[in-house]
């Protein structure tokens, strides 16, 4: 290979720029495109989801007149996919019953109180360690050397 065929710095950088360029381009395309269609999927998983919440409310509220099989055998949409859209649905939410506020005795144990067979409780007994070594297994020591 004559020496007179060897690119110049300049050249070289020329053609590194051109490469890195065309590169760019394409890795910039591809990012936007994948950008795109994951917010696209995003909007399409939004709707999705509240299209099953308007079936599952649809099916809950036509329960009592139309059951489940006799729903697929009129619309030929398996019985399976619309028990999943019932049943995924979320409950409507119910208000929930205040817990009546604690007094300063109902958390302390009363000595008055009696158990369920009219006997004083028992208090508990605190653990004893074992000395019966008969079910304890044998120590082996590691040879580390």
């Amino acid at each position: 290979m004559a020496t007179t065929d060897i690119a110049t710095a300049e050249e070289i950088d020329r053609r590194v720029e051109a490469a890195d360029t065309a590169r760019r381009a394409k890795r910039s395309a591809a990012a936007k495109e994948v950008g795109e269609l994951a917010q696209r999927r995003t909007v399409l998983a939004e709707q999705l989801a509240e299209v099953e919440r308007q079936l599952g409310e649809v099916l809950a509220d036509a329960s009592d007149v139309l059951e489940i099989d006799e729903l697929a055998r009129f619309t030929n949409i398996p019985a399976a996919d619309l028990t999943a859209w019932l049943t995924s649905r979320k409950p409507p939410r119910t208000a929930k019953k205040k817990r009546p506020a604690a007094t300063a005795s109902s958390g302390a144990p009363s000595a008055a109180k009696t158990s369920t067979n009219g006997q004083a409780p028992v208090p508990p007994q605190p653990a004893v360690p074992r000395t019966d070594s008969a079910d304890a297994p044998d120590r082996v020591t590691a040879g580390v050397t």
